[in-house]
């Protein structure tokens, strides 16, 4: 009887979405209200400013993982006034019980658990279709993103309409086919479509390394078309959730997928920036012998100054058993690599992309068995007989097996996010073209909002200790060069 209510609920405010099952959404209404106790630096920006409504009537387009602690970033733009639309940013991170109750909130989402790479894109265009309320479509004002899928998606675009023949180049992947075919069918119906987008759009900010990599490349290129803020840079935001929603997420989603026991066992970590900090400190907390790979000398000598061992893959082919990539680049675990693993292995990857891990040369190795245990756990059998299991497909193995980093650091990101859509938005006439930073003052201050929470009691700088160090009482305290 719920499910009908909620259900005639939608309908009767004509919202738009796509979701598994709308019937979920009192139970994605509970979890989120749980989330907000956990997430006190987001609630409280919202409270801040929800009667001002800074962002009132503003259309803001999602990219970004649909789960539960997204729900309240989502409600927290809408509280501030914001006409919000919404995607997820990768095929398996979906939450139903958290799309659905966005969904019966009014909200357009367009995301499901399990989207093929065709629906995966459809999901993130139409996203960016607000109705302009005369029959034709109007484009995002600003956008969040989550690696910059709808940032490139606006980019090449806009590049197709202006001759740039991408569109019909080869592909270096089968997702590449998607977006353009995507992009060519939109053109077909509305010719100058990205060109009217971003007419009107001011800005982005992005969540994650990969996505900022992609920014600086186009910055760097002459092809950036908007202001954008670094949000993965801000010290409470890499430090907190690359780290520590690291250390906690990673072992969820392989034990989630797996129920192995990792005490005793050889993990290998790819990668030891903050994320592959938090995963190396994750396994080693569980008891396993941790291994790490690095191409960065400076890495390199903090791992070892950790006391991991840190050699190469290659090194470590016939003793690894868990295998985990988290470097944002491409190739890291190879299909040879894969053929020579120790029988059983578990691969997986807490990077953005599925790159990370050669899945497509996987599949296509001759004579290879491919056997689904479960959703999101496949088990691949060499023709020589070894097995190894993959999870997630090479995706995202925190969201795709279990359901991500804990809403209490999540609301650290989010806070970021936040921050930075009122920053794009009221200096919209001012920001040139280019990529910012939050300041610390303010990064300061998301700190400073989940310390309560906590418990934590900050000592205060007498007036004398503070001009001794050269600083403001109230902060900030760091230089912009001070690495945390």
């Amino acid at each position: 009887m719920a499910a009908t209510m909620i259900e005639k609920a939608v309908l009767a405010g004509a919202a738009e979405y796509k979701v598994a099952e709308i019937g979920l959404a009192e139970f994605g209404r509970r979890e989120i209200d749980v989330a907000e106790q956990e997430m006190p630096g987001l609630m409280s920006i919202r409270n801040k400013y929800a009667a001002g409504k800074p962002l009132a009537g503003v259309r803001i387009m999602g990219s970004l993982h649909m789960t539960i602690q997204t729900a309240v970033l989502i409600e927290t733009m809408v509280a501030l006034g914001a006409d919000v639309r919404w995607a997820s940013c990768n095929i398996f991170s979906t939450q139903d019980h958290a799309a659905a109750a966005i969904a019966a909130a009014g909200v357009p989402v367009f995301a499901w658990k399990g989207e093929s790479l065709e629906e995966f894109w459809w999901c993130t265009n139409e996203a960016m279709n607000f109705p302009d309320g005369k029959g034709g479509l109007l484009g995002p004002q600003l956008v969040i993103d989550d690696g910059g899928d709808a940032t490139l998606l606006i980019h090449k675009g806009y590049e197709m309409e202006n001759g740039d023949a991408w569109v019909n180049s080869p592909s270096e992947a089968h997702e590449e086919d998607v977006i353009k075919a995507l992009l060519k069918k939109v053109q077909a119906k509305y010719p100058s479509r990205w060109r009217d987008v971003v007419k009107e759009w001011r800005g982005v900010s992005e969540e994650t390394t990969t996505g900022v990599h992609r920014l600086y490349k186009m910055f760097e290129q002459g092809k950036l078309l908007v202001p954008a803020i670094n949000v993965n840079d801000s010290v409470t935001k890499s430090k907190f959730d690359n780290l520590y929603g690291c250390r906690e997420s990673l072992v969820d989603g392989i034990k989630r997928a797996t129920d192995v026991m990792v005490a005793g066992k050889v993990a290998v970590v790819c990668g030891y920036g903050d994320v592959g900090k938090g995963c190396a400190a994750s396994l080693r907390g569980l008891g396993a012998r941790v291994v790490v790979t690095e191409i960065d000398p400076i890495n390199a000598l903090q791992a070892a100054m950790e006391g991991y061992e840190v050699t190469t893959v290659e090194e470590t082919l016939g003793r690894g058993d868990i295998y985990v990539t988290c470097t944002g680049n491409v190739d890291i675990i190879t299909v040879e690599q894969m053929k020579r693993m120790k029988d059983q292995a578990i691969v997986c990857n807490i990077g953005h992309f599925d790159n990370e891990i050669q899945m497509e040369k996987l599949l296509a190795v001759p004579g290879l068995k491919k056997l689904n245990i479960k959703p999101q756990v496949d088990k691949y059998t060499f023709p020589t007989g070894n097995s190894i299991f993959v999870l997630a497909e090479g995706r995202l193995v925190n969201l795709g097996c279990a359901t991500g980093h804990p809403s209490f650091v999540m609301s650290n990101s989010f806070a970021n996010q936040t921050l930075a859509q009122l920053d794009l938005w009221a200096n919209k006439d001012t920001y040139k073209v280019g990529i910012y930073l939050i300041s610390k003052k303010l990064d300061e201050e998301v700190a400073r909002l989940h310390l309560e929470k906590i418990g934590v009691k900050l000592t205060t700088l007498t007036k004398r200790q503070a001009d001794y160090i050269g600083v403001p009482v109230e902060g900030p305290y760091k230089a912009d060069f001070y690495r945390y």
